[in-house]
C-alpha cells in the first residue's frame, strides 16, 4: 500500500507571527521556527530517498520539541505535521502507524487550543481523513475532511493552506468550479513575512492543481 503524498507541513503555517494563538505560555518560538524553516527545506528542497531522510531526522527534534513543552497546541500539532509528511515519503503499511501518530498529535494540539494556528489544524486533520486511504486498509473518511477542512476555511478564509486543501479536496470530489474558487483564493492570499519557503512551495502547489482542472 502506498499512501498519498501527505504535503501537510505548511497547512500550518497559518500567519504563525501574526496569529494571537500562537505565543502561548512557555512555547519555545525559535524551536519552533527552527523546525519550520527544516521542514520547508526538506519538503520542498530535497526530492525522493533524501527527503525521506531528511524528514526521518527531523522527528526526533519535533519529539524533544513536545517534550520539552507538553502543553504547546502549536509544538504538538507541528510534531503530527513532520510525521504526517514523512508518512507520505515514506509509503507503505509503515506510513498508516505514522499517519496515525499524526492524527494523535494534531487531535492533542486541537484539545489544548483549537484555534492555535488559525485553521491550520483543523485543515491538517481533514487533510489526513481525505489523504489516508479508507477502511479496510486506513482511517481515511471523506466526510469527515469535508467537515474538518471547512471548519479550517471558516476559522481562517483567507488562509493559503487553508484555501488551498480544501481546494484540493473538492477538486478529489471532482466538483471542479467550486475547486477553482478556492484554489484561486489561495493563490490570491497576502504574503507572510518570514514564510517566504513556505509560500513559494504552496503555491507550485496551487498551480499544479489548477493545471490538472485545466486540462
Amino acid at each position: 500500500m502506498k499512501l498519498k503524498a501527505l504535503l501537510l507541513g505548511a497547512a500550518l503555517f497559518t500567519a504563525l507571527a501574526a496569529n494571537s494563538g500562537f505565543a502561548a505560555a512557555g512555547d519555545d518560538v525559535t524551536t519552533l521556527q527552527a523546525l519550520q524553516h527544516e521542514w520547508a527545506k526538506a519538503n520542498y528542497g530535497l526530492k525522493d530517498d533524501e527527503r525521506e531522510a531528511a524528514l526521518k531526522a527531523l522527528v526526533p527534534k519535533a519529539e524533544a520539541a513536545v517534550s520539552q513543552f507538553p502543553q504547546s497546541a502549536p509544538l504538538l500539532a507541528w510534531r503530527g505535521i513532520i510525521l504526517s509528511t514523512y508518512a507520505g515519503a515514506k509509503g507503505g503499511l509503515g506510513a498508516l502507524d505514522l499517519a496515525k501518530a499524526a492524527l494523535k498529535s494534531l487531535e492533542a494540539a486541537r484539545k489544548i487550543d483549537e484555534k492555535a494556528l488559525g485553521g491550520g489544524i483543523d485543515t491538517s486533520i481533514g487533510a489526513l481523513y481525505y489523504r489516508v486511504p479508507g477502511w479496510p486498509l486506513g482511517f481515511g473518511d471523506d466526510d469527515k475532511a469535508a467537515d474538518y477542512l471547512a471548519k479550517g476555511v471558516a476559522l481562517n478564509p483567507s488562509g493559503i493552506d487553508e484555501n488551498y486543501f480544501y481546494g484540493d479536496f473538492l477538486a478529489e470530489q471532482g466538483e471542479k468550479d467550486k475547486a477553482k474558487t478556492y484554489l484561486e483564493k489561495a493563490l490570491a492570499a497576502a504574503p507572510r513575512p518570514g514564510r517566504e519557503d513556505a509560500d513559494a512551495g504552496r503555491r507550485a502547489d496551487i498551480n499544479e492543481v489548477l493545471k490538472k482542472l485545466a486540462d
